[in-house]
């Protein structure tokens, strides 16, 4: 029984440990590719696999989007897009605003979005050509384009690596504390189950003297 837990144990570890690299892997290598793109074009936000990653600096979109938070929007075919949808695009300062499609109007034959932030009073003044759109707004993960803005700081990149570092030693800790607990506790097995050999040879021999 103790044999079977002490395997599920293995198991369930060995698992954890799998997906905990399996995630840092894919992590490190979204990264990589962010940076790559970002580089070799810095005029463009880059994606991953058709998906681009944006910090929110401003309340415009509240209650549906947050300061702060980390929204995600996927490049799609921009003649698919409609009234109701949010949409990441470039304004007029070439900075990117993610905003709610309110209409859809046709200038000269080209077409263009009329868009506006849930908290502002007004529509957005410029409207929004196919071609400055970035994507379609698809989700997000709250507050954490805090933690990524944070980290772009010298002191919020030192305390990560910190945080890492230290997190990784107790790991490290804990599992050679663990082994060599595992590796007492078979010694002392070890040495109970000799004891035992010696104690029944020696009862033999006493039983064999008797006898002669």
């Amino acid at each position: 029984m103790k044999k079977a837990e002490q395997n599920k144990k293995n198991i369930v570890g060995k698992v954890c440990k799998t997906i905990f690299f399996t995630i840092a892997l894919i992590i490190l290598f979204i990264a990589v590719i962010i940076m790559y793109k970002a580089n070799s074009d810095p005029d463009k936000v880059p994606d991953v696999f058709g998906y681009k990653p944006m910090i929110v600096l401003s309340g415009s979109m509240e209650t549906s989007i947050h300061t702060g938070d980390l929204v995600f929007v996927k490049m799609v075919d921009t003649t698919t897009l409609k009234k109701g949808d949010v949409i990441a695009f470039r304004n007029e300062a070439d900075t990117v605003t993610t905003h709610r499609i309110v209409d859809i109007v046709f200038e000269d034959g080209k077409q263009y979005f009329k868009t506006k932030g849930d908290a502002n009073n007004s529509e957005d003044t410029n409207l929004v050509a196919m071609s400055d759109i970035e994507g379609l707004y698809v989700g997000r993960i709250a507050k954490a384009g805090n933690f990524l803005m944070f980290m772009q700081k010298p002191i919020g990149l030192f305390i990560t690596l910190l945080v890492i570092l230290v997190i990784g030693l107790l790991w490290l800790y804990i599992v050679s504390r663990r082994d060599d607990k595992k590796y007492r506790k078979e010694e002392e097995k070890d040495r109970l189950e000799f004891e035992e050999f010696k104690k029944q040879r020696e009862l033999e021999r006493q039983k064999e003297n008797k006898d002669m």
